[in-house]
């Protein structure tokens, strides 16, 4: 089968850490790899964002990168890229005339306007990975999402072959939009279980205990929260993982903000700010934690808690989206409710003075880990809905 991953802002090329850099790109790379271990010619297509960038970019995975001509060739905000995704589909269209896929897997809702725009007879299957709704209502005038995206989302779910969820809460969401059930199907995001493993390197640490939160710096993943939270646990650090690198952690707006607020908190000498660090180090820092957070105020979805769950750490995680499958609540962790920091230090202190406990949801994570979100399985599962799709749309042939 010959699959195209469209993934406009997010190529599967890009480092971890950015802004618009996070879970979509490890999700396309994973996908796009498992795919073509299977046997499948996979191609994904991603805006080019820097001049010097090759037309196309073959992996040692099996898989081929595309670079789109769409606007500037330089970074740009993913909200600022509606305005170019005429131009990003009518380079998909020159190409799919060509040489058409089978199917055509859009990633983020402007990659499936592209892609519907391009794709003529070809299905294109959907996966949103946020939806404009959710981000509204949660972000509310500090959404710097195109005010047309809820509609435009709502106009894919109407004309896609069918959508890809991550999680049951996305499913609900999906149906206030108008899409009816037997047009969805739920595969999770994955986590390389090759990869994290409890085994293996260990970042330094002191003698504190370690609270770990690793991603983007955005106000919305919550880490504010858990510098509060630290009033609670006073023999604990808060290690941060992601955002600048190093040399420009200083300079940050949001480090800067997040220290203010731990000076007034009065946990300032506790508060690490480590900045991105290579795809390849995540391991080793997630086992140096003794819980990993993920307390963010929404998640479409979240990699944080499979990564930690596949090292054996304890996850304490915030309600909200795809945690709420993911982290089992009591079982390989503890879920929290979003934006309440005296709630949240309740339950890391309980947990830090409970080393059996803590043990058991670490050993329960990774057979959760290994079972329900190794990407071999993700992988097979998106394999699986490519081919009822594809039987769905084939004539039948009746017999005379």
């Amino acid at each position: 089968m010959k699959v195209d991953l469209v993934s406009e802002h997010a190529s599967p090329l890009a480092a971890i850490g950015g802004v618009d850099a996070g879970g979509q790109n490890v999700h396309v790379a994973a996908l796009a790899a498992g795919l073509a271990q299977r046997g499948h010619e996979v191609t994904v297509h991603t805006r080019r964002d820097d001049a010097s960038l090759p037309e196309r970019v073959v992996l040692q995975d099996g898989y081929e990168v595309a670079h789109v001509p769409a606007g500037p060739a330089r970074e740009l905000p993913k909200d600022e890229l509606l305005r170019h995704m005429p131009e990003f589909a009518s380079n998909l269209r020159r190409t799919w005339a060509r040489h058409a896929p089978d199917l055509v897997h859009a990633h983020f809702w402007m990659s499936g306007l592209a892609s519907v725009a391009a794709a003529g007879e070809i299905p294109v299957l959907q996966t949103f990975h946020a939806l404009g709704s959710v981000k509204r209502r949660h972000q509310g005038d500090a959404d710097t999402s195109p005010p047309n995206r809820i509609e435009l989302e709502r106009s894919l779910c109407r004309s896609v072959a069918h959508v890809v969820a991550t999680c049951t809460d996305e499913v609900f969401e999906l149906r206030r939009l108008g899409l009816t059930t037997d047009r969805v199907s739920i595969v999770p995001c994955g986590v390389d279980t090759a990869v994290f493993t409890p085994d293996g390197p260990v970042a330094p640490r002191g003698e504190r205990a370690r609270l770990l939160v690793l991603g983007r710096l955005v106000e919305r993943k919550g880490q504010d929260d858990a510098v509060r939270a630290l009033r609670a646990v006073p023999d604990a650090e808060l290690v941060v993982v992601g955002g600048p690198a190093p040399d420009r952690v200083d300079a940050d707006p949001e480090v800067r903000r997040l220290r203010g607020i731990a000076a007034e908190a009065g946990v300032a000498d506790r508060l690490v700010f480590a900045g991105s660090v290579p795809r390849a180090d995540v391991p080793a820092w997630v086992r140096s934690a003794d819980v990993v957070l993920a307390v963010p105020w929404y998640e479409p979805f979240g990699i944080t808690p499979l990564e930690a769950m596949a090292c054996g750490r304890p996850v304490v995680a915030t309600a909200v989206g795809g945690l709420q499958d993911s982290v089992v609540d009591g079982v390989t962790g503890d879920l929290v409710p979003p934006r309440d920091p005296e709630r949240l230090g309740e339950v890391l202190a309980a947990l830090l003075a409970d080393d059996d406990r803590r043990a058991a949801y670490g050993a329960a994570g990774v057979e959760r880990a290994r079972d329900r979100y190794r990407w071999s399985r993700v992988v097979a599962d998106t394999d699986s809905v490519y081919r009822q799709v594809l039987a769905s749309r084939r004539p039948v042939e009746i017999a005379r």
